[in-house]
């Protein structure tokens, strides 16, 4: 048999708009105006606060254990910046900010802290789902909506958030692939903070990059920096009206770091 080259068609890039000095690219620039660009400020300010005020509490006793979104907050507040109200957030357990970009009130989240079942009872109106503990188990119900918001011809899109662990859950795979079989408009927003737990990325993954992963499934993915809100933000608006638009399903690798515990049940220094 010959040898010949296989040709794969697909789309990947790394992305940024600022730079470390926080210069931004013109040619990149999303224009945002300034009314809307203090409102993602003022969301990742008070999302680190509100974090700040959770260990506090969670160390004197007062809520139960937590996720900390520490040092993700412009992932999560451009990538949520770039959908519409009709759309869908599925968020995995740190998506804090998120939540609180979405208008989820604060005392929701504490209440599900201390241990609360009311607390997982958001406003069906802000179209955000409860909180998914099992790492991966939110994959699967973010296509589902995706592939049900197609059958009914719904003009929504679906985002889903999961850390870079989760890519290693069959759940990640499974969801993708029927995502991109069936053109499901769903955003898959991957947080890479570089540890799934205390497991370096190097050390969970074969691959040079999480998007690459994109390239199996045959869909677009975007590689950017998940500490700049303009980038992400930019990369989310073309995922998001590409799916609307009928393309299908898009993977953004949003590279940050997570600058606190996994959870406050878990000792980083063993």
């Amino acid at each position: 048999m010959p040898r010949d080259q296989l040709s794969i068609d697909i789309d990947l890039e790394r992305l940024s708009v600022l730079d470390e000095d926080g210069n931004v690219d013109a040619d990149l620039d999303p224009d945002v105006d300034h009314d809307r660009m203090r409102r993602w400020l003022e969301t990742m300010i008070l999302g680190r606060r509100f974090e700040e005020r959770r260990l506090r509490l969670q160390r004197q006793g007062r809520i139960g254990t937590f996720a900390p979104a520490i040092g993700q907050e412009a992932a999560q507040v451009g990538a949520v910046a770039a959908l519409e109200d009709r759309d869908w957030v599925v968020p995995a357990f740190r998506e804090s900010v998120a939540a609180i970009m979405r208008e989820v009130p604060l005392a929701s989240l504490l209440l599900y802290d201390a241990g609360y079942n009311e607390g997982a009872d958001v406003s069906a109106d802000l179209r955000f789902l409860p909180i998914a503990i099992p790492v991966g188990s939110q994959l699967p119900y973010a296509t589902g909506i995706a592939y049900a918001a197609n059958v009914a011809e719904a003009d929504e899109v679906v985002m889903v958030f999961f850390g870079d662990g989760a890519t290693s859950e069959g759940d990640f795979h499974e969801s993708v692939n029927f995502a991109a079989v069936h053109a499901c408009p769903v955003v898959f927003v991957c947080q890479n903070n570089q540890y799934a737990i205390s497991t370096p990325v190097e050390d969970q993954t074969g691959s040079s990059t999480f998007v690459q992963k994109a390239v199996a499934h045959g869909i677009p993915g975007r590689q950017v920096d998940g500490n700049d809100v303009l980038g992400v933000y930019v990369a989310a608006r073309q995922a998001v009206d590409r799916a609307r638009d009928g393309g299908g399903p898009t993977l953004l690798e949003c590279v940050t770091y997570r600058m606190s515990v996994h959870t406050t049940a878990d000792d980083p220094s063993k």
